[in-house]
């Protein structure tokens, strides 16, 4: 019965906007009637894989353009006033459609009461999930959500407060891996970008009208580049010097983490910042092509040592030739 209800508060959609606070154009066959229309919603059932997401487009409204919240043509005097009572009617035969819509606009109370609780909880739970975990939310409704609020011109506040949501739980991602005793950090570490990395296939497809129409629009910038610029600032950065010197430990000592998890968090760091690789160039050439200059004749005795002594160490550890 809740998501019957909101989609009727969705009415015409986007198309009974004007251009909006946040630049979006809903003006009648502007560019967000284009977008935001029924042709809109393949786009996200790729994106998400599901039913569609995208609320159905009611019929398209009648082109009466407004003045300072009157119709025009029924002002006093007005040509239309002057055509009697044919005119006027006329002018005010809004269809179902349109007058259900202005009807149900979604105010500021309604979005931080009603429809962001239900972006906040789904955001949780994408963000703490395990790998093959399910989720039991609605990703229909969430995509609902979204897309009414944008265009009810609520994009900067869900915004700020997505990032705010993200920035809190990557706070305290970072003080649990500061908890961490040396011999279960790296693994906690790639745990932790696992998982985030993870959650934004699942939440940037979400906001996916958001980003089109507020952030690349009027910050000229892209989601998925905000959220991981998020966790390089309040996760990566913040234990990169402590993490560095146990990945090297590591790295000489073999198997002491498995290949896959040393693979993971090298290309994950190489993602976050590529100036990294100074760190350590040798280790992130194991795993990054490329990263070293190209081999030279006079250095072919040092390669044939390395390789050498990797060969021992292997056969130390089991492993036979």
């Amino acid at each position: 019965m809740e998501e019957e209800s909101m989609e009727e508060e969705g009415g015409g959609g986007c198309e009974a906007m004007m251009d909006d606070q946040n630049h979006n154009n809903w003006g009648a066959g502007g560019y967000g009637r284009h977008l935001l229309g029924p042709a809109a919603a393949p786009l996200g059932d790729r994106l998400l894989h599901g039913p569609a997401a995208g609320p159905p487009a009611g019929p398209e409204l009648p082109a009466v353009p407004e003045a300072n919240g009157v119709l025009r043509g029924c002002e006093p005097g007005s040509a239309a006033g002057k055509g009697g009572a044919g005119a006027i009617a006329a002018a005010i035969n809004i269809n179902a459609s349109t007058s259900k819509f202005l009807m149900n606009v979604i105010t500021i109370e309604d979005y931080k009461s009603t429809y962001w609780p239900k972006l906040d909880s789904a955001i949780d739970q994408l963000l703490t999930q395990s790998p093959g975990d399910y989720i039991p939310i609605s990703y229909e409704q969430i995509y609902s959500c979204v897309y009414k609020c944008v265009c009810q011109q609520h994009s900067e506040q869900m915004y700020s407060d997505l990032i705010k949501k993200i920035t809190n739980h990557l706070e305290r991602v970072s003080k649990e891996l500061q908890a961490s005793p040396p011999d279960l950090y790296i693994e906690r570490f790639n745990v932790a970008l696992g998982q985030y990395m993870g959650a934004l296939q699942s939440i940037v497809p979400l906001f996916i009208y958001m980003n089109k129409f507020y952030i690349e629009t009027k910050l000229n910038r892209d989601l998925k580049d905000d959220l991981i610029k998020l966790f390089t600032e309040h996760v990566a950065e913040k234990h990169i010097y402590n993490l560095m010197p146990l990945l090297l430990e590591a790295q000489s000592t073999p198997f002491q983490i498995t290949p896959s998890t040393m693979a993971n968090i090298v290309k994950g760091l190489y993602t976050l910042r590529p100036e990294w690789v100074q760190m350590a160039p040798a280790l992130f050439s194991k795993f990054i092509p490329n990263i070293l200059p190209p081999a030279v004749e006079s250095e072919l005795q040092e390669y044939a040592a390395q390789d050498q002594k990797l060969q021992r160490e292997l056969m130390q550890n089991g492993f036979t030739r």
